[in-house]
C-alpha cells in the first residue's frame, strides 16, 4: 500500500481505471455474449422461416397458371388446331378467353417447333421468342416453368405439350404441339408479391449477392431459364426488430454498478486531482506566476501542464509580434489602396478633362487628334489596371488552374518575339533579340503555353518599360538530368537597388523613386508573374545592379510530350475588299455599347440590325435569312449569349457568331472559344481589331 501511495497521479488513476475497467469489461462481455447468442438464435430461426415462407408464397403465386396450362393442354380441339391452324377457332376459344388466363402472352407451336399463332397484351410486343431448346426439354418433362429476358423485361413462362383429352397424364400419346403462357414481371407483379409476402421485392442482378441490412431480414430467389442458368434474382426484404425482456434487467445491473463506480471516482479524484486543479484555476484567473511554479513541481501530467502554461506565456509574446506584423500588413494595404486611387484617378482625370476640352469648337484638327490620343492611351492604361486587379483577385481565390498541353517551345518563343517587337515605342533605342540556345529543344514540351507566354510578356514588357537605350533579350536553357527548364530575361535598363530586391514580388510594395514615379501602374505585374511561375511548379529569382540592368530567371519542370503534334503552317492572307454590303446582327442590351459598335460597323458600310436580348437574337436569325454575321453579348437579360448561341447554331450551323464580353482573362477567352464561337472581342472595343476580324471571316467565307 505504501508503494501505491508513492506513485504519481498518473499511475494512481491508471490502477484505479484498470481495476474498474476489468469489472465493467467482464460485465459487458457477459452481456455481449448473451445478446449475441440470443440474437443469432432468433435471427437464424427467423431467416429459415422467412425463406420457407417466401418459397411457399412464390409457388402459390404460380399455382393458378400451372393448373390452367395443365388443364388446357389435354384438349382435343387444341390438338386439332395444331394441324388445321384455324384462325376462327383460335379467336373464339383462345382470344376471347385471353383475359381470364391473367397472363401477358399465349403462344402455340406445332410438333415441328414452328410458330403458329399468339396473343399478347400491350405490355409484350414480340410474338415469337420461345427458344427451340425449350420444346426439346418439354418432350421429356411435358411441363416446364422457366424465366427469360426479352426486350420488355423478364417474363415468367409456363410451357406444356399438347395431348388429346383421353391422355390427361400425357403418357399414352405423343405431343401434337406446344402451348406457352407468359407473364411480364412488372410493377403489378411486384405489387402483388409485396402484398402477399409483406415484403419489399425487387430485382437483383444475377451476379449480385443479397446483403444483410440493419433491422431487416433478407432472402433471394433465383429465376432460372430452361437450362437452369440464372437469368436474374428476386430480392425479398422485411423489417425485423429484436426486443429482449432480459435487457432491462441487465441495464439495471449496469446502472447500479456505474453508480458505485462513480462514488469511487469522486472519493479518489478529490484527493489526487482537486489540489492540482486549484492551482490551474488560480493560473487561469490571475496568471499567477507562483502558481505556475508550484504546478511545475507537481508530479506527473500536472507538472507537464505547468510547463505548458509557461510555454503559453511565450506564445503570447509571439502573438504580440504577429499582431504587429498584421498591423504593418494593414498599413501596406492602405498604401496600396491609396496608390490604386491615384492610378485610377490619373487616367480618369485625363479622359474627363480632355473630353471636356474637345467640346470647344475652336480647336484645330491637330489639337483634337492630340486630345483623342491622350484619351485613348489613358483609357488603355485604365483597362490594364483593372485587368491586373481582376487577375490578382482570381489568383487569390484559386480560380485559375494551369491547362497542361504539348507545344513547340522554339515556335512559341519566335511568335512571342514577333508580337512583342512591334510594341516597342519608337522613341526607345533598344536592341531586342532572342538569346540563342546552344542546344535547342527538338521535342514538344508539356506545360501551360498561355501562362508561360504571359510570364515572359510581363517580364519583357517590364524590361522595355525601364530601358530607354541598350538591349532587352530573352531565351532559355535546360537540364535533362535535373528535369528543369530555365528561362532568362535580361536588360540594360535602370536596374533595381539592392534594398528593393526582396520586395519587388510583393503585391503591396511599389518602388518609389524619381524614375518610377514617371511610370504608371500598380506594381502587380511581378506579383502575378510570380504566382503564375509557382502555379507551373517553378520558382523565380532576380539579379540586378542599379543603373546597369537586371536579369530575371525562372525555372519550371521539364516534361516532354510523348504525342507530337504537327506544326500548322500559316496561310498567306490576301487583303479583303468588301464589295457586298453584309448584314450584321448586334445582340446587345446596353444602348451605348450598341451605338458604339453600330457606328464602327457603319464606317465600313455594313448594314446593322439590333437585338436587345438573346431571345430577340434567336427570333431575328430564324426569320431573316439575310444575316451574314452576329455579334453576341454574353451577359443579357431574358436569354444570355451562351443559350442564344446554342439555338442559333442549330438553326444556322454556318453562321459566324462573335462573342462580346467584358471579361478579358485567359480562362474567360478559353471558355468562349471552347463553346464554339467563331471568335471573340473584349470591351472596351478596338475598332481596328474589329475590322481585321471581320475581314478575315468574310474573306474565308468567300
Amino acid at each position: 500500500m505504501k508503494k501505491f501511495t508513492n506513485l504519481n497521479t498518473y499511475y494512481k488513476l491508471l490502477y484505479l481505471i484498470i481495476g474498474t475497467s476489468v469489472f465493467f469489461f467482464l460485465l459487458y462481455i457477459s452481456l455481449y455474449i448473451y445478446t449475441i447468442q440470443q440474437e443469432n438464435h432468433v435471427y437464424k430461426s427467423t431467416i429459415t422461416q422467412y425463406n420457407n415462407e417466401v418459397k411457399s408464397l412464390f409457388e402459390l403465386s404460380s399455382s393458378k397458371n400451372k393448373t390452367t396450362i395443365e388443364d388446357v393442354t389435354f384438349w382435343d380441339d387444341l390438338v386439332k388446331y395444331t394441324t388445321t391452324k384455324d384462325k376462327v377457332w383460335f379467336d373464339n376459344h383462345i382470344t376471347k378467353e385471353f383475359e381470364s388466363y391473367e397472363v401477358d402472352y399465349i403462344g402455340i407451336y406445332d410438333i415441328n417447333k414452328k410458330f403458329i399463332s399468339n396473343i399478347t397484351t400491350s405490355k409484350v410486343n414480340i410474338k415469337d421468342f420461345i427458344p427451340k431448346g425449350v420444346m426439346v426439354n418439354l418432350n421429356k418433362t411435358k411441363y416446364l416453368k422457366f424465366y427469360l429476358r426479352i426486350p420488355e423485361g423478364i417474363v415468367e413462362i409456363y410451357g406444356a405439350t399438347i395431348h388429346p383429352s383421353n391422355d390427361p397424364k400425357k403418357v399414352k400419346s405423343k405431343p401434337s404441339g406446344y402451348f406457352f403462357m407468359a407473364r411480364l414481371l412488372d410493377g403489378n407483379y411486384f405489387e402483388y408479391l409485396n402484398k402477399i409476402s409483406s415484403s419489399k421485392v425487387k430485382f437483383l442482378g444475377k451476379n449480385e449477392l443479397a446483403e444483410d441490412e440493419k433491422d431487416m431480414i433478407v432472402t433471394s430467389l433465383n429465376l432460372l431459364d430452361y437450362k437452369n442458368n440464372v437469368v436474374s434474382k428476386l430480392l425479398f426484404k422485411r423489417p425485423f426488430n429484436l426486443n429482449y425482456r432480459n435487457t432491462k434487467d441487465i441495464l439495471t445491473i449496469i446502472i447500479i454498478a456505474s453508480i458505485f463506480n462513480i462514488l469511487i471516482y469522486l472519493y479518489y479524484s478529490k484527493r489526487w486531482v482537486y489540489k492540482p486543479l486549484q492551482l490551474i484555476t488560480n493560473i487561469l484567473e490571475s496568471g499567477n506566476r507562483k502558481s505556475i511554479s508550484d504546478l511545475k513541481l507537481a508530479s506527473g501530467e500536472f507538472g507537464h501542464i505547468g510547463e505548458l502554461f509557461e510555454e503559453n506565456d511565450h506564445h503570447k509574446l509571439q502573438l504580440k509580434i504577429a499582431k504587429e506584423k498584421a498591423e504593418e500588413s494593414d498599413k501596406l494595404k492602405s498604401t496600396f489602396l491609396a496608390n490604386l486611387s491615384h492610378e485610377i484617378r490619373t487616367p480618369m482625370n485625363a479622359i474627363v478633362g480632355f473630353s471636356d476640352l474637345l467640346d470647344n469648337s475652336q480647336l484645330s484638327e491637330e489639337e483634337k487628334n492630340n486630345y483623342l490620343k491622350i484619351i485613348i492611351n489613358s483609357g488603355n492604361g485604365l483597362v490594364s489596371i483593372i485587368e491586373d486587379l481582376i487577375e490578382m483577385s482570381k489568383i487569390d481565390a484559386n480560380q485559375i488552374t494551369p491547362k497542361i498541353k504539348g507545344f513547340n517551345l522554339e515556335l512559341c518563343l519566335n511568335e512571342l518575339f514577333e508580337t512583342t517587337k512591334v510594341t516597342i515605342p519608337k522613341g526607345k533605342k533598344i536592341d531586342f533579340h532572342i538569346l540563342e540556345s546552344s542546344n535547342p529543344i527538338s521535342r514538344n514540351i508539356l506545360t501551360d503555353e498561355t501562362k508561360l507566354k504571359q510570364i515572359l510578356i510581363n517580364l519583357i514588357t517590364n524590361a522595355i518599360k525601364f530601358t530607354d537605350n541598350g538591349f532587352v533579350a530573352f531565351g532559355y536553357n535546360f537540364n535533362e538530368k535535373e528535369g528543369k527548364l530555365e528561362f532568362i530575361v535580361k536588360d540594360s535598363g535602370m536596374g533595381i537597388d539592392q534594398k528593393h530586391l526582396s520586395e519587388i514580388f510583393n503585391r503591396f510594395h511599389r518602388i518609389e523613386d524619381d524614375f518610377s514615379i514617371e511610370l504608371s501602374g500598380l506594381g502587380l505585374g511581378l506579383s502575378i508573374t510570380k504566382a503564375y511561375v509557382e502555379m507551373l511548379g517553378g520558382s523565380i529569382t532576380v539579379e540586378s545592379v542599379f543603373k546597369k540592368g537586371s536579369i530575371f530567371s525562372f525555372t519550371i519542370p521539364l516534361n516532354y510530350d510523348n504525342i507530337e503534334n504537327k506544326v500548322k503552317t500559316s496561310k498567306t492572307k490576301n487583303a479583303f475588299i468588301n464589295n457586298v454590303q453584309q448584314t450584321i446582327l448586334v445582340a446587345e442590351d446596353d444602348k451605348i455599347n450598341f451605338l458604339l459598335l453600330k457606328k464602327i460597323l457603319e464606317l465600313k458600310n455594313y448594314i446593322v440590325l439590333r437585338a436587345e436580348n438573346g431571345q430577340e437574337a434567336v427570333e431575328i436569325c430564324k426569320n431573316n435569312s439575310g444575316i451574314d454575321l452576329v455579334f453576341m453579348d454574353i451577359k443579357m437579360p431574358v436569354m444570355n449569349g451562351y443559350e442564344a448561341f446554342e439555338i442559333i447554331k442549330e438553326l444556322k450551323p454556318n453562321l459566324p457568331v462573335i462573342a462580346q464580353t467584358a471579361h478579358s482573362s485567359i480562362e474567360d477567352k478559353e471558355k468562349v472559344l471552347s463553346s464554339g464561337f467563331t471568335n471573340y472581342i473584349t470591351k472596351p472595343l478596338d475598332k481596328e481589331k474589329i475590322y481585321e476580324l471581320l475581314d478575315n471571316i468574310f474573306q474565308n467565307s468567300n
